[in-house]
Formats: structure tokens, sequence, C-alpha cells
């Protein structure tokens, strides 16, 4: 494949899961990195960042979990879901559940300034950070990046 073709990029085997997977990855640890750091110093302005993160992470959430079924279809022929890729995947959907529901108590309480974030919500993302990247370790097994595939 010549490195300047689209097209073969574009309409890869690996349904671009490989590619759009490192984005959700990134916001959404810089965002609980951010909200703790907001937490901490009581700056309003960290926390409006950490939250516009974790939108665009939820938002991408739906297109990263489609794409890797794309990619067990067409890349790894639909072969039958079992030991790394059954975790994998068992764990890309568990982290995109708790995704959503931290992003829907932050989503809560933006709308209510005055109230403080729930403490709750601490654990809560570390359990989901952590979570991401067991996930993401996961599928460096998958990709081969991290050992034999």
């Amino acid at each position: 494949m010549h490195p300047f073709d689209l097209k073969s990029a574009i309409l890869a085997k690996h349904a671009q899961h490989v590619v759009l997977i490192h984005f959700p990855i990134a916001l959404f640890l810089t965002s609980v990195l951010l909200d703790f750091i907001a937490r901490w110093t009581s700056n309003r302005t960290m926390a409006v960042a950490a939250y516009y993160n974790l939108v665009i992470t939820a938002i991408s959430c739906p297109l990263v979990i489609a794409t890797g079924l794309m990619a067990w279809r067409w890349q790894l022929e639909g072969q039958q879901l079992k030991g790394v890729l059954l975790d994998h995947l068992v764990l890309g959907v568990a982290s995109s559940v708790l995704i959503w529901l931290v992003w829907w108590i932050q989503f809560r309480g933006s709308h209510q300034p005055e109230r403080r974030r729930p403490l709750y919500l601490i654990p809560l993302q570390i359990t989901a950070a952590l979570l991401v990247a067991l996930t993401a370790h996961l599928g460096g097994f998958l990709s081969g990046v991290n050992g034999p595939s």
C-alpha cells in the first residue's frame, strides 16, 4: 500500500478502529485529570475543560464501538468471541457505559453550577479510567502492539 493512498487507508479492513480509539482514550483520561485539578484548585475553567473533553468522549463512544465491531467482522472474519477478544469487547462496552454514566452525572450538575459535584464521582472516574486503560491494553494485544496477536 502506498503511504499516500487515501482510498486504501480509509477502506482498510481494520475499519479505522485502531486509528479512532486513541482520541476518546486520551480525551477521557485528560477529562479525569482536569476534573481532579479543578476539584483540588476550585478552578471553574478546568472543570469546564474537563466537561467538554468528557462530552466529546461520550459522543465518540458509539462510533468506536461500531468500528470495533466492524474490525471484528472484517479483520478477524467474525471469528468466535473468546479469550482476549471477548474480554476486550466486554470491557470496551463496560468502559463506554461508565463514560456515559460519568457524563450523565456531570451533565446533571452542569445546570446548577453552585451545586458541588458528588464525591462518589471520584471513585467512579478512577474505575472508568482503569477500565479504559485495561481495555486499551487488551486491544494492544489484539493489534499485535503488545505482543503476538
